[in-house]
């Protein structure tokens, strides 16, 4: 097996910023995200796989690219999909999005040997034309706010970032252009207090059309703030900070009433599989969502859709070069029906992607 690495910036097309980057307008929002790309090679296959990193989680394009020049190639098989994750675990623990890249490439891999789309060697399957994702729009000014609820028309559900000073603006701003759109909020940890947090619920819940608040507190505040503040709110609260994989149920289930799982949090495919079926045995809604990815980790989060009952899979919307082709997202709905490949996450390089390993 030969694992080949190279980094690849992804340009927004807009700033984007949450609360933890920034506490005002959209200063210092970030124009361009990197993505760590992997390509694992071996039987005949190519399996792709990507890594996005967030700081937030005290992870870095560097630190990925450390971790995989560590893996031996020679111990990654795709006949051997649970072994090989055995002995990524063996090489360092965390480096979820690292280990996100290899579980994302090896099942690609392992699917395409099949002949099978990646949704079908899991045994999940996918319905093209059911599935939508929201339009997220990031901090900003309310004027930058309503141009870009304008431009994401086409969308027919959005999510709106909060945690600034002029939320109620902001919000405003979206109302504005799309006045009974259906919208989820995320607070990205950033209400300091349970009393702020329920205000901004119940404010929010004044409009009838918010479907649920993220992370409105930070992940690491005291469960019984949590614990009170979904027993009052008025709207479901979704954990997304709070939960990564499957050992954070006992304490989500306390705190929330839904869960947002993203592939690397969870340390690919397999960790996010089973961090959403244990929370829906629990009886938690469930969403995927991402990080700004290219179309290699939204295909795969794609796959999994079978297990969410909401998609906040649009990455890949946000940037203007994304260097792969996959799932097709056209007005929110996803579709593979005119995808590049039939087989694994049925994406592919674009035609012309200049090619420098690191």
């Amino acid at each position: 097996m030969d694992l080949r690495i190279r980094s690849i910036p992804l340009k927004l097309r807009d700033p984007w910023a949450i609360a933890t980057d920034l506490s005002g307008d959209g200063a210092g929002a970030a124009d361009v995200s990197e993505s760590v790309f992997v390509e694992l090679v071996g039987s005949g296959v190519v399996g792709l796989g990507e890594a996005a990193p967030s700081d937030r989680y005290g992870e870095s394009c560097a630190g990925v690219r450390h971790f995989l020049k560590r893996v031996d190639p020679g111990r990654l098989s795709f006949e051997d999909t649970e072994g090989s994750m055995a002995y990524l675990e063996s090489v360092s623990p965390g480096e979820a999005a690292a280990k996100a890249a290899v579980n994302v490439a090896l099942l690609d891999g392992a699917s395409r040997m099949a002949g099978k789309s990646l949704n079908a060697y899991l045994g999940l399957g996918f319905e093209d034309g059911r599935h939508v994702t929201s339009f997220s729009i990031g901090i900003d000014s309310p004027g930058n706010i309503e141009r870009k609820v304008r431009e994401a028309a086409a969308y027919p559900v959005l999510k709106l970032k909060l945690g600034v000073p002029s939320d109620r603006e902001n919000f405003q701003a979206l109302r504005n252009a799309a006045p009974g759109k259906p919208v989820r909020v995320d607070g990205n940890e950033a209400w300091a207090s349970k009393e702020e947090a329920l205000k901004n619920i119940e404010w929010l819940a004044e409009d009838g059309n918010v479907q649920f608040v993220e992370q409105p507190m930070h992940a690491a505040a005291p469960n019984g703030d949590l614990a009170w503040l979904k027993e009052r709110s008025p709207l479901p609260l979704m954990g997304d900070e709070s939960y990564h994989t499957r050992a954070d149920l006992e304490r989500c289930r306390e705190r929330y009433h839904a869960v947002n799982v993203k592939l690397v949090k969870a340390g690919g495919v397999t960790g996010a599989r089973q961090a959403l079926e244990v929370a829906r045995e629990a009886g938690l809604m469930t969403m995927i969502g991402c990080m700004i990815e290219s179309s290699i980790l939204i295909s795969a989060a794609a796959h999994l859709a079978a297990l969410a009952d909401h998609l906040d899979i649009d990455g890949n919307l946000l940037i203007s070069n994304d260097p792969y082709e996959g799932v097709a997202s056209a007005g929110g709905v996803l579709s593979f029906a005119g995808a590049p490949e039939r087989t694994g996450l049925q994406a592919r390089e674009r035609k012309g992607l200049e090619r420098t390993p690191d």
